[in-house]
């Protein structure tokens, strides 16, 4: 049962919102920067109640990194983007030496566009366990990890707020990290985008599910969510051919012609209206995956646990974490 894929983050809302108003949103701040060559990094930060309005997000900072080479499964590539997402944690977590992190693996492990919060809980190195039983075999550069995939609703008849909730009042630590699957509104953001908010999560969002959230108002404790877009909705594929269709038409038309100023008229809205006439009445709300999603899916976890590796323990090399992990 696949029920925990959320919407995307801040950065469609705001495209969403600009599209509406035709500029910037008050209330809301952006920086973009690009790192590295093939890495650009676009910052959002919800600053006021105004802005909340405007973006349909909480008052928070939203980043994604845009990576659309790591289809390519470089690892030179792949460790400048885990470099560039631990920073990016760096920056939105307060830790000291005793902190105690957990890392929540959300999703449906037995469905692959819904597994990468579990398989990023696979990668992540785990010590909380090493502190307590053996503390004079730990590196003093580590931090206590601990983690969890809680699976989903339809697994464990549980709410996975609630689980997540009872660990952190028995764990109590200072800090939630909460990984998930997006749903995206563009169909090459799938599997090339990691997402991160310090707002917290809310599970099934993006398929229309009503979930608890996973936040500092339900936890009691900083939560941050990092997520990637495993899946696109099939409405968006059908919209994004027909403007495809529509720049071609319009390309060989008369510009003063009837045909020429009808397709002008169509705007994303009557687009949108077409492809949900034609999809929606006889498949719902219809989502889509890559064939090589398998692939995707575990160079997305991989990329995504060693950015925590790296942001959470403090001075750890890659080399010394695939020293602790293998």
């Amino acid at each position: 049962m696949w029920k925990s894929i959320r919407t995307d983050l801040a950065m469609e809302a705001r495209e969403m919102a600009q599209e509406q108003k035709q500029g910037e949103i008050p209330g809301v701040r952006v920086e973009n920067i690009m790192p590295a060559e093939d890495i650009v990094v676009t910052r959002v930060e919800v600053v006021s109640r105004l802005g909340e309005e405007n973006i349909g997000k909480p008052v928070g900072n939203y980043i994604t990194l845009e990576a659309p080479e790591i289809r390519n499964r470089n690892p030179e590539y792949e460790e400048q983007l885990k470099q560039q997402l631990a920073a990016e944690i760096r920056k939105l977590v307060q830790l000291n030496d005793d902190s105690v992190i957990l890392v929540v693996g959300l999703g449906n492990w037995n469905v692959t566009p819904d597994a990468v919060g579990p398989k990023v809980v696979d990668k992540v190195l785990v010590t909380r366990h090493v502190f307590e039983f053996v503390p004079d075999q730990v590196d003093d550069r580590m931090r206590r990890i601990c983690a969890v995939a809680p699976g989903v609703l339809g697994i464990t008849g549980i709410e996975t707020g609630e689980i997540v909730k009872g660990i952190v009042e028995k764990v109590k630590p200072d800090l939630v990290i909460a990984i998930d699957a997006l749903a995206s509104r563009k169909t090459e953001r799938i599997g090339s985008t990691i997402q991160i908010a310090d707002t917290g999560i809310n599970p099934g969002s993006g398929i229309g599910n009503k979930r608890m959230g996973l936040n500092r108002e339900t936890l009691g404790v900083p939560t941050l969510a990092i997520g990637v877009p495993t899946v696109v909705y099939a409405q968006t594929i059908g919209r994004d051919a027909l403007e495809m269709l529509i720049k071609e038409f319009s390309g060989q038309a008369d510009p003063h012609s009837k045909f020429y100023n009808m397709l002008q008229a169509l705007d994303e809205q009557h687009l949108n209206s077409l492809v949900a006439e034609v999809l929606t009445e006889g498949l719902g709300d219809l989502v889509v995956t890559p064939k090589e999603v398998d692939l995707l899916i575990d160079d997305a976890a991989g990329i995504i646990a060693d950015g925590i590796n790296l942001a959470i323990h403090n001075g750890l090399s890659m080399e010394d974490v695939n020293r602790y992990l293998h």
